[in-house]
Order: structure tokens, then C-alpha cells, then sequence
């Protein structure tokens, strides 16, 4: 597989505390560059983001981020919020906690609030695989898909570990037909955005790849 095409998938992603606003600009720069799927930034930033970019690059941002456990009132606040500033994508971490009390309905039913408010727009779920047992990943693949979210994404990259091979089979095999994937967090090479490509994502949140493909144009090292 092409590198290109992998970056094609690619949510390049910059959501740590401390982020610039000329971080910011610059990841947005390369991801014009390297024709990224979108950029995931902190909500704080959409507004100046979609202003400096325009309709050149989508702007993914993050709701509940990274706990989840922010009420639905909350989550559908700063989904507003973030559309009317501009966001073309948002990625909600669900309730964790409502899921282990055996409160599907309700984690359900906060996906579906957040649909309601991104309309035609994408909404991904981020369920934190990493925090899961098996059975729980199962219900939450039926859990998205009922709600009629866009994606189902593994990880916020704020826990315990990312995205495993074994769970993006997992998905494949458990989500709906309409239910695309994404895989995030400890993605550190083309190799390993190929490998969930292949197993079925069809994208991957990462700042790395970006970084080494602009490394190796430019004659240099990212350490």
C-alpha cells in the first residue's frame, strides 16, 4: 500500500494540553500538504482553525474528552458548540461508567443526542478498548451501530494502551455495514497503519505518520 494512500485515512492529530496555536497552524500546514483526512485539535482552537483553513482540510475535534463521563447535557453543549464554530467531525468518548453498570441504553442514548446535533455531519464513538472486556467491546459495536453513529474508534491515546490489531478484527466482524472504523493511539509506523487498514479501518488517528513522512522528504530524524 502506497504511504500516500495511508495518509489519506489519516485524522493527524495534536490534542495535548499544552498545544500552540502555532501548533496548531503548523499541523494543519502538513496536513494540506501530506492530504490528510482531517486534523483533530482541541475545541478551543475550531473556530481559528476553520478560519486559517478554510474548505481545505476538515477539522475533527473531541467531545468529552478523554474521561467521557461529563454529563449528556455536557457532551451535547460542546457538540453545539463545536459545530457552530465550525467542525466538520467530532469524536465523543462515551460514558464508560453507564456501560460497566450494565446501562447500555443510556450510553445509547448519548450517542444518539450527539447525532441529532452533527446532523449530515460525522460522528465517531470512541468506546477506549483498553479499559473493555471483550463482551463489552461486542456491545458497544451493536450499541454504535444502533445509534447510527458514522465511525466506532478504539482509543482517546489518554489511557492505558491504543488500538490493537485484535480489536479492529473485533469490530470488523461486530459493527453494522453503515459503521465505518477508526483506530487511534500507539500507531507509530506505515507498517502498523496498513495492518488496521487491511483489518478494516479506514482511518487512523495519529500524529506520527505525518511526521515521518515529512522527516523523510526533508533528509531527517524525528527523534
Amino acid at each position: 500500500m502506497k504511504k500516500e494512500d495511508i495518509l489519506k485515512t489519516v485524522d493527524h492529530t495534536l490534542l495535548t494540553q499544552t498545544a500552540t496555536w502555532e501548533e496548531i497552524k503548523s499541523i494543519c500546514d502538513d496536513a494540506i500538504t501530506y492530504h490528510t483526512a482531517s486534523v483533530c485539535i482541541p475545541p478551543s482552537y475550531v473556530r481559528q482553525a476553520k478560519e486559517y483553513v478554510g474548505d481545505k482540510l476538515a477539522i475533527c475535534t473531541v467531545i468529552g474528552f478523554p474521561n467521557g463521563y461529563n454529563t449528556m447535557a455536557a457532551k451535547v453543549f460542546e457538540a453545539e458548540d463545536a459545530i457552530k464554530n465550525g467542525a466538520d467531525e467530532l469524536d465523543m468518548v462515551i460514558n464508560i461508567g453507564l456501560l460497566k453498570s450494565g446501562d447500555i441504553a443510556g450510553v445509547e442514548a448519548e450517542i444518539c443526542a450527539l447525532k441529532a446535533v452533527v446532523k449530515d455531519k460525522i460522528l465517531k464513538v470512541i468506546i477506549e478498548t483498553c479499559l473493555l472486556t471483550e463482551a463489552e467491546k461486542i456491545m458497544m459495536c451493536k450499541a454504535v451501530t444502533k445509534a447510527k453513529a458514522d465511525f466506532i474508534k478504539t482509543s482517546t491515546g489518554f489511557s492505558s494502551a491504543g488500538a490493537t490489531r485484535e480489536d479492529i478484527a473485533l469490530f470488523a466482524a461486530n459493527v453494522g455495514m453503515d459503521i465505518a472504523i477508526k483506530a487511534a493511539g500507539g500507531i507509530s509506523s506505515f507498517k502498523d497503519g496498513e495492518d488496521f487498514i487491511n483489518l478494516g479501518a479506514s482511518r487512523l488517528g495519529t500524529s506520527r505518520l505525518v511526521k515521518l513522512e515529512k522527516a523523510e522528504a526533508v533528509g531527517t530524524d524525528i527523534y
